[in-house]
C-alpha cells in the first residue's frame, strides 16, 4: 500500500513538474487577448470558485472571520504582486527567459526570513550561493541592462520579477507564520478568489482595452485554470505531504526546461550559450541556499498558489 501510495506521489510531482513548466507559454500566449490585471482576475476567480464550490461539495470547513480575512490578505500580497508582476513582465521578455529569472525567488525568500522578527539569521554558506545566483543574473542581463540586446526590456523584465519574489516571499512567510485550521487546498482556493476580486477592481481602474478574445488566447486561459491553479496546485499539495521537502523541489529546476523548450517551440524565443550558462549558476546559487538553509521553507500555500 505504501508503494502505491509513492507511486502515485511520484506521478503527482510529474504533474507538478510538467504543468507549471506550461503555465509560463500559457501566460504569453493568454497575453495576446487579455490585459494583465485582466489576465490575473478571471484566472483566479475562476480557479478560486471552483475550488471552493468542490470543498464545498465535499463538506470541507471553510475559514471565518479573522482566519478567513487573513488568508485573503496574504493571497493577495503573495499572488497578485508574485503573479501579476510574472504577467507584466512576460510583456517585455520571453517566456522561457521570466521562468529562469523566477528561480531567484529562495534568495529573497531566504533574505525576507532573515530579516523579520525571529526569523533564521544569514550564515556565510547561504550568502555565498545568493552571490552565485547573483552572478548567474548579471551574466543573462548584462548584454541587454540599457536596452541594446536582442530584448530591450529584459532589465526591466527582470526587476519586475524581482519584485514580484519580493512580494511572493513575504505572503509565503506571513502565511507560513499565521495559525489556520483550513486545509492547505482550501486557504489556497480562498487566496485564488481574493485575488482575483482584488485584480478585477485593479483591471476598472486600469485595463482600458475590451479583450479581443481567440481560440488560442481562451485555450491558454483555461489551461492556466485548470492545469496551472487547479490540477497544479491539488498536485502539489499531495505531494508535499507524502515526499520530503528536498525531492519536492526538483520541481523548481524542471520548470524552467520545460518552459523554455515550449517557449522555442511555439515562438522561437532565443536561447543560446550566454542563456544557458547563467541558468546553470543560477540553479547552483539556488541549491547551495537550498542545501544550508534548510529551516527556512515557503509556506505550502504561498510556495503552491504563487509560484505559476
Amino acid at each position: 500500500m505504501e508503494g502505491h501510495s509513492n507511486y502515485r506521489a511520484w506521478i503527482a510531482l510529474s504533474a507538478v513538474c510538467l504543468f507549471w513548466g506550461t503555465t509560463y507559454l500559457g501566460i504569453r500566449m493568454a497575453l495576446e487577448c487579455f490585459q494583465p490585471a485582466t489576465l490575473l482576475a478571471i484566472r483566479y476567480t475562476l480557479s478560486g470558485a471552483i475550488l471552493l464550490i468542490a470543498a464545498r461539495a465535499a463538506h470541507v470547513p471553510i475559514p471565518s472571520g479573522r482566519e478567513l480575512i487573513f488568508t485573503a490578505l496574504f493571497g493577495v500580497i503573495t499572488l497578485t504582486i508574485g503573479n501579476g508582476a510574472l504577467i507584466v513582465a512576460e510583456q517585455w521578455i520571453p517566456s522561457g527567459m521570466a521562468s529562469i529569472f523566477i528561480t531567484t525567488s529562495p534568495f529573497w525568500m531566504t533574505g525576507v526570513e532573515a530579516a523579520l522578527p525571529r526569523g533564521e539569521r544569514l550564515h556565510l554558506p547561504t550568502i555565498v550561493g545568493m552571490l552565485i545566483g547573483l552572478a548567474g543574473t548579471v551574466v543573462l542581463v548584462s548584454r541587454d541592462a540599457f536596452g541594446n540586446g536582442a530584448h530591450g526590456g529584459l532589465l526591466s523584465g527582470f526587476l519586475v520579477l524581482q519584485l514580484g519574489c519580493f512580494g511572493w516571499a513575504i505572503g509565503s512567510i506571513l502565511q507560513r507564520r499565521y495559525a489556520t485550521t483550513a486545509h492547505p487546498v482550501v486557504s489556497g482556493a480562498v487566496q485564488q478568489l481574493a485575488t482575483g476580486l482584488f485584480a478585477g477592481f485593479l483591471a476598472l481602474l486600469m485595463d482600458r482595452h475590451v479583450p479581443h478574445p481567440t481560440m488560442r488566447g481562451m485555450l491558454a486561459l483555461g489551461w492556466l485554470v485548470v492545469f496551472g491553479s487547479i490540477v497544479g496546485y491539488s498536485a502539489f499539495v499531495y505531494v508535499m505531504e507524502k515526499l520530503p521537502v528536498s525531492v519536492v523541489s526538483i520541481y523548481n529546476y524542471v520548470n524552467p526546461v520545460v518552459a523554455l523548450i515550449l517557449g522555442w517551440l511555439f515562438y522561437r524565443e532565443p536561447f543560446g550559450l550566454r542563456e544557458a550558462v547563467g541558468m546553470v549558476i543560477i540553479f547552483v546559487g539556488v541549491g547551495v541556499v537550498k542545501r544550508f538553509s534548510a529551516g527556512t521553507r515557503p509556506a505550502l500555500v504561498g510556495a503552491a498558489t504563487s509560484a505559476k
